[in-house]
């Protein structure tokens, strides 16, 4: 694979997931019905990605802000954006396997506070979405990688116009004035050549 496809390909992945982050932190992850001790009727509540696991839009931010500056540094920073990325994604694919691997009805509690004593929670974990947070995470974590190793060596996003401007043309010659021919005369005479020769051969 070429330089400028390694790039293209790291600039989408970042992109990709931190688009994704954004998208599913905002969906519904967990739904919980709290019965209450009566007369108090009961509650349900819809959890968002956002409110479940914050970090996971926060990851997505940075991960879109790392695409565009792997655009516009080179070099060492580069490697630092692809740290930044790697880290950020390990960071969202974090959230996204916390949220399915810990008990529903205490990461609602933990949301919704202690709440009426004597109350029960029941829970539905829409598992779709921490997958993809998760899968979004692990997206990043490659696409970081790939530029912490190989982001030296990729082209910069100035470097098509700089070649540009080494090959462009040399600007013309000027003309021939009148005090040029006339010196040109002069050193012709002094060749002992007929200066006017030249002039009539032209016409």
């Amino acid at each position: 694979m070429s330089d400028r496809r390694e790039m293209a390909a790291a600039v989408v992945g970042l992109a990709a997931s931190g688009g994704l982050a954004l998208s599913t932190g905002g969906q519904t992850w967990l739904t919980a019905s709290v019965a209450r001790p009566e007369p108090l009727p009961p509650v349900t509540e819809q959890l968002t990605g956002s409110a479940l696991a914050p970090l996971v839009p926060a990851g997505g931010l940075v991960l879109l802000a790392a695409a565009v500056a792997l655009v516009a540094v080179r070099g060492a920073g580069r490697v630092l954006v692809g740290l930044l990325a790697a880290v950020a994604g390990g960071v969202l694919g974090w959230s996204g396997l916390r949220t399915l691997a810990t008990d529903a009805g205490a990461a609602a509690a933990g949301v919704l506070g202690s709440g009426t004593p004597g109350s029960t929670v029941t829970t539905a974990v829409s598992a779709a979405w921490p997958v993809l947070a998760l899968v979004a995470g692990l997206l990043a974590v490659a696409a970081g990688l790939l530029t912490v190793l190989r982001g030296r060596t990729w082209p910069g996003m100035g470097r098509r116009y700089e070649r540009a401007a080494a090959t462009a043309p040399a600007a013309p010659a000027r003309g021939q004035t009148d005090e040029d021919r006339a010196l040109d005369a002069w050193r012709a005479l002094d060749r002992g050549e007929d200066p006017t020769e030249g002039t009539a051969e032209h016409r």
